[in-house]
């Protein structure tokens, strides 16, 4: 462990992704925050680094069977690394949360409020108390028995399963059915029944139709197959399975994600008609506390729960309960998560509000002497929420622990005891430690871009407001907190949509559809994945894996082979490595932990087998090329010209450090929304698109932000119009028209609070954007809109 004595964490030759052999002291028990250009290599040295190496130290400390692990995984490339305390990491991770995950259970607040009942309800006359596992939907004692406690019952109809009547069951009128030798198998047990299968559906009497659909019997029959093309098939004896059957087995059981996605389009998912949609059996239901069930309670924003629990008279067991909730939840609020409420499902949250969730469950943990690794805690914040971040990142601190945080918030680099700014560039140019000290020194470094954002004093160029070229309305809007919102876009224009994290304002761009007079087409961009599994990846997602492989198949080496297209695909037997089936990687499944990807034994990471390696197009193989980064491969591939536009695009959005083949695993949100947006750029568009984008700037850095920015600009001067949501105030000050919601979150949001040019804005009364918005603007406002 480290040594009490010397009071840095030091990193000797780290080598991680593009680290170039990084030498720097980094002191504990203060604020430590890593800056530098997206893909810099900031985050190989805080994760990829720092955080590896201690969780590889408590791995061979807790257990024997962990060191086989991490001789799968493999330590980090690193020389060494002394004064090094246990980490804790709150990474923005992807990982796709269960529909069971809720606020109420990473916040852990849930088992607090279940045992407030238990041991403080209020129980009709005559009930026996219950434990608090009975209230809740997660276990055999709480769930409801009709929904199994998801709130939800999966129904499906005729409409659902039959789209078109008109075709016969032969021509594949249950479009619900599998497709294949399934379907055909399900086609001939019927037509052995002596159902009609060339009928139209819709003649079919309503009866059989029922029954084919829904019936809950599974009779056996002999079948007597049709001859098929020659081929001799014997009579077996074949199963009947109905559609609605059918349906609900795959979307229950099926390991395919595929597979139960298609299924889940035949179905309608209704609230239980037991439990409401509460998810609990009656006996819980029948239990309150301050008047409410703890269903109820659950659906409450944060803030509201806790002002119904406070000052709530009863007995000393409740008092001391409900102190004990009060305590958990104000960090939540503090950060500016009280529009949440228990109940609200973990997938529907952003990244950075899950984040700040774990974040907010820590400082109860009273864990210290630890250090905090964080991901760019401010993502999705607006500024006025930033301050209470650096407020509890000061309580982690002041509670004995070094917080390392990987940022690009200017508000929070300022609010720094120490810098480490990566640099100066991305990718091969990048993975230098340019200053490693106090905020304040960083101005003296040249070369680094976080000094010019830093300490450029200068105000910021005027820029004249483009006019609206037309009007979209959307609205009235009534969903999660808007109440009859309606909302005035301009077309033509860049307009940001700004507010308080929970205000709003995705709520409100949802509302933006094609359906709206005005939309010529729309492309809506988010952060979420590209893809779930390592197989997908930037080339495969923008089509520019189709167009290299044809390069490699048009080879002469692959001439005389014989090798076609298909050969140079990971995703289909033939080419791949079968070992990892083309991943590169193969999944450690681990006891109490996570399960984690190691490089495949066979291929190494290659995802080829060696036949496929054996070809080369300009002395690189497809493993090599897919080894790439962005800007390397537009110098290799300068004269494919299909290749060249789609790379010029990546380049353009800032994504030139990413490798071609980087697994959609390995990519945050931001990356994954400029792949997407990289994706609509390359294709040639005549006539008007109106962007939506959602936080495009999220984990970037300002020099980023930037080349970002121009690109939206070019749109807009190209003709179409832009709406961002966003919290970058240097992006909304650039815009033409800026909607601020407000002015809180949750029920205290929800409202157009100004709408206007960004110098109208940012002189707006009630609105927690103006203040911040008008430091940002050029002095005196800039020019009156035109």
């Amino acid at each position: 462990m480290h040594s009490p004595h010397d009071p840095y964490v030091r990193v000797r030759g780290a080598r991680e992704h593009n680290l170039q052999g990084v030498d720097v002291d980094i002191p504990r028990d203060v604020l430590v925050v890593f800056t530098g250009v997206s893909g810099s290599g900031k985050s190989s040295l805080a994760f990829g680094t720092i955080y590896a190496e201690a969780q590889r130290r408590y791995f061979e400390s807790v257990a024997p069977y962990a060191r086989r692990l991490i001789h799968q995984v493999g330590a980090p490339k690193v020389g060494d690394i002394s004064g090094l305390p246990p980490a804790v990491s709150l990474q923005q991770r992807r990982s796709t949360p269960t529909s069971r995950s809720s606020v109420g259970t990473v916040t852990n607040l849930s088992n607090s409020l279940r045992m407030l009942f238990s041991r403080a309800g209020h129980y009709p006359p005559g009930a026996e108390r219950l434990d608090s596992d009975a209230f809740s939907p997660n276990t055999a004692a709480g769930a409801c028995p009709e929904c199994h406690g998801l709130g939800q019952v999966h129904r499906t109809t005729e409409e659902l399963l039959v789209p078109d009547p008109a075709l016969s069951i032969r021509e594949g009128a249950i479009a619900a059915w599998p497709g294949a030798w399934q379907g055909k198998n399900l086609r001939d047990v019927l037509d052995a029944l002596g159902y009609d299968v060339d009928r139209p559906w819709r003649d079919l009497p309503a009866g059989q139709r029922e029954w084919i659909l829904f019936t809950d019997e599974q009779p056996v029959v002999t079948v007597h197959p049709v001859r098929d093309a020659g081929r001799i098939q014997r009579p077996y004896q074949g199963t009947y399975m109905s559609a609605r059957r059918y349906v609900l087995k795959t979307f229950s059981d099926s390991r395919s994600q595929t597979l139960r996605t298609k299924a889940e389009r035949f179905l309608a998912a209704t609230p239980c008609p037991v439990c409401g949609g509460s998810r609990l059996r009656p006996e819980a239901l029948a239990v309150t506390f301050a008047g409410r069930t703890i269903a109820e309670l659950a659906a409450l924003p944060l803030t509201e729960l806790a002002g119904s629990l406070t000052g709530h008279d009863g007995s000393e067991t409740a008092r001391v309960l409900t102190e004990d909730l009060l305590a958990r939840i104000s960090p939540v609020t503090e950060l500016g998560l009280g529009y949440l409420s228990l109940a609200r499902a973990t997938p529907t949250l952003s990244a950075g509000e899950l984040q700040r969730l774990r974040l907010a469950t820590q400082l109860r943990s009273g864990l210290f002497g630890v250090v905090y690794v964080l991901d760019e805690p401010s993502a999705g914040l607006h500024p006025a929420d930033t301050e209470a971040l650096l407020t509890v990142l000061a309580r982690l601190k002041a509670a004995g622990n070094s917080v390392f945080v990987v940022e690009h918030s200017l508000d929070v680099v300022r609010g720094a005891d120490w810098l480490v700014d990566v640099g100066p560039e991305a990718g091969e140019h990048g993975g230098r430690v340019l200053h490693s000290g106090p905020v304040a020194d960083l101005e003296r470094v040249t070369g680094s871009a976080t000094a010019r954002f830093l300490f450029d004093r200068s105000p910021a160029p005027v820029r004249e407001v483009r006019a609206a070229r037309g009007w979209l309305k959307a609205g009235p809007v009534n969903r999660h907190n808007l109440r009859g919102v309606t909302a005035e876009f301009p077309l033509g224009v860049l307009t940001a949509v700004t507010g308080v994290s929970g205000s709003g304002k995705s709520t409100l761009i949802g509302e933006i559809t094609e359906e709206l007079p005005g939309v010529g087409r729309l492309v809506s961009v988010d952060q979420k994945p590209i893809g779930r599994t390592p197989r997908s990846n930037l080339a495969t997602y923008t089509g520019l894996f189709d167009v290299v492989r044809k390069v490699f198949a048009g080879t002469e080496e692959a001439g005389r082979r014989g090798y076609g297209v298909g050969r140079f695909s990971f995703n289909v037997a033939g080419g791949r490595c079968e070992t990892c089936q083309g991943e590169g990687f193969v999944s450690v499944e681990l006891l109490f932990l996570p399960s984690t990807y190691a490089p495949c034994p066979d291929c190494g990471g290659a995802r080829y087998n060696p036949e496929t390696l054996e070809v080369t197009y300009r002395e690189k193989n497809i493993a090599q090329v897919l080894d790439l980064t962005v800007e390397a491969a537009a110098d290799f591939f300068a004269d494919t010209p299909a290749v060249a536009r789609s790379l010029t695009t990546l380049l353009d959005v800032g994504l030139g450090y990413l490798r071609l083949g980087q697994p959609a695993t390995e990519l945050s949100g931001g990356e994954a929304q400029r792949i997407k947006l990289a994706s609509e750029l390359q294709r040639v568009r005549r006539g008007h698109t109106l962007y939506l984008l959602d936080e495009p700037t999220t984990g970037l850095h300002p020099a980023d932000v930037e080349v970002l920015m121009r690109q939206l600009h070019g749109l807009v001067d190209g003709g179409h119009s832009v709406v961002v949501v966003e919290h970058d105030m240097a992006v909304v000050a650039g815009a033409d028209w800026v909607i601020d919601l407000g002015p809180g979150g949750g029920d205290a949001g929800g409202r157009i609070v100004a709408a206007g040019p960004p110098a109208e804005v940012a002189r707006a009364a009630g609105s927690a954007t103006a203040p911040y918005l008008a430091r940002t603007l050029p002095l005196g406002g800039g020019p009156r809109p035109r």
